[in-house]
Parts: C-alpha cells; sequence; structure tokens
C-alpha cells in the first residue's frame, strides 16, 4: 500500500506507462497523441501509474471520476495527510491549491454559489457584440503581418490575444497589463504539471510571486475605486460575507479573479488555435463549413474532442471503492486521460477520424461540482472567431504544422500556428 492507494499491475505494465508518457512528452507525441491514447486504453480503462495511483483511459470511468459525488479534488487537507508534504509546499502549488478547482465543499459549494453563472445567456449575450469587435480588429492585425511578410503566427497576434483582451476587459484590467498577464501565466502553469522538476518549479515560484503581486494590487486599485464591474462586486459580496475581516475578503477575491483570469487564457488559445489547424490544413474542410455555418458550433465540439487543451486531472477516492472492476482504497489517487477518453472507440466510433457531423461525446470541460465555470464564454469566443476566419480568410492555410511546448503534459500548450493565403 502506497500513499495513493493499492497498486496493481505488473512491472511490464508500470514500464510501458513510463515509456508511453516520454513518448507523450515528445514532439511527435505533442503533435500526435493518439497512438498514445490507444496504447494506453489497451492496457485497461484503470491503469497503474509508476509513481502510484491510476490512470483513468476509458470514456465510462473517466465520466464516472469527474461526475460522481464520491470523488475528491487533491486540496489542502489530503495533501496534509501524505507522508511526504514537503511535496506540496512550493509556493505556485499551495497558491493554486486555494483556487476553485482545488476546492471541495463546503468550502468550494459557497464560493461556486456566490460567483453563480457568470456567463449565463444574458451575459454572454451582452458580451458577443464587444467580443466579436476583438475578433474582428485581431484578424486586422492578421491580415496587415500576411500582406506584410506573407505568413504569421495565429497563436501570438490571435488565439492568445482574443481570449486575454476578452477577460481582461471583463475584469476591468487595462491592456498595457496583458503581455505581463500572458507572460507569468505561461510560466506559472509549470506547477501544474503531473511531477514537475525542481527547475520548473522554480520557474513557478516567480511566475507566482509576480501573479500575486499584480492580482493583490488590482484589487487594492479597485476597492480604492470602485467601478461598475465584475470584480467591484465580488469585492463588495465578499466584504459583506466577512465584515469583520479585511483580509479574509481580500484573499477569496484574489484567488477568484487570478484563478479565472489565468484559467480562461491557456485552455482557450489551444480551442483557437487547434481549430483553426484542423479547418485550414484540409481547405475542402473549411469550404464545407463556409458553405455550413450553422456546423460552426459542431466544429468547435468537435476540436474539443479531438484534441482537448487540457490532458490530464486528478481526483481523489473520497472512499474506498470500485472503478471499473479495480478496488481503490480511500485517497487513492487516479488522473483522468481527457483525450484518451474523447478517442475511446466504445463512445465515439472512428475516433482517429475529424468529423464536423460526428455529434460525439467528450469531457473537455470536465464534470459536475467542477464543471468549467468558462466553458460557454469559451465556445462563444471560439463561434465568433472561427465565423469571422472562415469568411475573411478563404484561402487561409498553415505555413507548417503547430509548435507544440513539449515541457506540457497536463495543459496542452501550441506554442506556434505558422499561416499563409
Amino acid at each position: 500500500m502506497t500513499a495513493v492507494g493499492d497498486i496493481r499491475g505488473t512491472l511490464t505494465d508500470r514500464r510501458a506507462v513510463i515509456s508511453l508518457l516520454r513518448r507523450l512528452r515528445s514532439p511527435e507525441g505533442q503533435a500526435d497523441p493518439l497512438p498514445v491514447w490507444e496504447e494506453m486504453r489497451s492496457l485497461g480503462d484503470v491503469v497503474p501509474a509508476p509513481w502510484g495511483g491510476y490512470f483513468v483511459t476509458g470514456f465510462d470511468a473517466c465520466s464516472q471520476v469527474l461526475r460522481g459525488r464520491n470523488w475528491l479534488v487533491p486540496d489542502f487537507a489530503w495533501q496534509e495527510r501524505q507522508p511526504d508534504p514537503e511535496r506540496w509546499q512550493a509556493p505556485a502549488t499551495r497558491e493554486m491549491t486555494r483556487t476553485l478547482p482545488r476546492l471541495n465543499a463546503p468550502t468550494h459549494t459557497c464560493q461556486r454559489r456566490a460567483l453563480g453563472n457568470p456567463f449565463d445567456r444574458t451575459t454572454l449575450q451582452a458580451m458577443r457584440p464587444r467580443i466579436a469587435a476583438l475578433a474582428s480588429g485581431l484578424l486586422d492585425d492578421l491580415g496587415d503581418r500576411l500582406r506584410a511578410d506573407g505568413e504569421a503566427d495565429f497563436v501570438r497576434t490571435v488565439a492568445e490575444q482574443l481570449p486575454m483582451r476578452t477577460v481582461g476587459e471583463w475584469l476591468g484590467i487595462a491592456p498595457e497589463h496583458f503581455p505581463h498577464i500572458l507572460d507569468f501565466t505561461h510560466r506559472q502553469v509549470y506547477a501544474q504539471e503531473l511531477l514537475p522538476t525542481k527547475s520548473e518549479l522554480a520557474v513557478s515560484a516567480q511566475a507566482t510571486l509576480e501573479m500575486r503581486a499584480f492580482f493583490t494590487e488590482l484589487v487594492r486599485q479597485r476597492r480604492a475605486h470602485p467601478g461598475n464591474d465584475v470584480l467591484t462586486g465580488w469585492i463588495h459580496h465578499w466584504d459583506a460575507r466577512y465584515p469583520d475581516d479585511r483580509a479574509a475578503a481580500d484573499q477569496v477575491v484574489y484567488d477568484l479573479t487570478m484563478f479565472i483570469t489565468i484559467a480562461s487564457l491557456e485552455t482557450t488559445a489551444v480551442l483557437l488555435t487547434n481549430a483553426v489547424w484542423f479547418l485550414t490544413q484540409e481547405p475542402s474542410r473549411a469550404a464545407w463549413l463556409r458553405r455550413h455555418p450553422e456546423h460552426i458550433d459542431d466544429a468547435i465540439e468537435e476540436t474539443l474532442r479531438y484534441d482537448p487543451p487540457v490532458v490530464v486531472n486528478s481526483r481523489i477516492a473520497a472512499d474506498d471503492t470500485v472503478l471499473a472492476g479495480v478496488p481503490l482504497a480511500k485517497d487513492t489517487t487516479v488522473h483522468v486521460l481527457y483525450g484518451s477518453a474523447a478517442h475511446d472507440p466504445r463512445r465515439n466510433e472512428r475516433p482517429h477520424v475529424f468529423d464536423i457531423l460526428r455529434n460525439g461525446s467528450h469531457l473537455a470541460f470536465g464534470g459536475g461540482a467542477h464543471y468549467c465555470l468558462g466553458a460557454a464564454l469559451a465556445r462563444l469566443e471560439a463561434r465568433e472567431l472561427l465565423g469571422q476566419v472562415l469568411e475573411r480568410f478563404p484561402t487561409l492555410r498553415p505555413a507548417a504544422p503547430p509548435v507544440y511546448d513539449t515541457s506540457r503534459v497536463v495543459f496542452r500548450r501550441v506554442s506556434s500556428l505558422k499561416v499563409t493565403t
């Protein structure tokens, strides 16, 4: 029995998993993870991880974990029960453990109820014209670069900028801060990897200091100069909840503001880039969708299925349980593999085929209590951007395949996608 449960499986299986994980971090594995998912599923729906715990590969098992009430996230309480608690003491790790994805009930319930649905239908309808305008301006920039240089980097010019400007305006953040936020977000995320190295944790620690300084000052300034914005509303709400503890109110507001900002950047940028890559690498696919714009939403869902921005997420067994026939002890860690689940042929036939009309199933936004808060916003940004790309750039095509950050396993990041016309 290890710190994360009863580890089953042969030495051969564990060696196979190690090999697959190495392949996943390679340039080839990042560019095409489908063979890795297929081989991982061939080992079973629940596969022992080399360091303890399990990978969950099948769609139904992954869905059960994400939606089940008897699965928790690895919060501070769980970390403190581990025999090696110092592993969790890195500043960046502790910073993210306070955010919504790492909170369990009742704290998580309290914060989610306070937020309500920040991106409900009415809010999205109000945001839509501005998102369309932002997308239009960014595509103007793309067009200028294409005319000047013959090619342009879609990631830096458009995909990273649209979610940053959208959430930045929503929170009332001045545009001159956007490059700095993107920079420390890219560096801070290393702390959220499965097994970050010491050097990666050092990079994340520095990014965390910058992130903390920025958002602490943002909350302080907004408190001093309230506005008609979401952040001001959060300050009023948590001041009322903690009338005698300004520090506690500020901490919650900081955690929410920081998390919602950085969480909306990397994942949405990957969705936007992947969608353009999958549509433009085959001109006939983009041409068909241009003639049938009513299927843009279907193209977005198939993009999320085919290559989800989040590769893996972890959960903890709240009690002794059985998952896909495998007994798991309380506190056992399982790692849900989103891409493997979405390519499970038992759920999606011919999963290796990108099919806009598939109407398939995916878990890209999670499920249950921790379903992605910004899912509807990400879909709206993708819908507005793709519609304009198809209309304005009918001959857009990749100049080279996308370049992926091979240091990532948990969160995919497309570093570059050069496009031309």
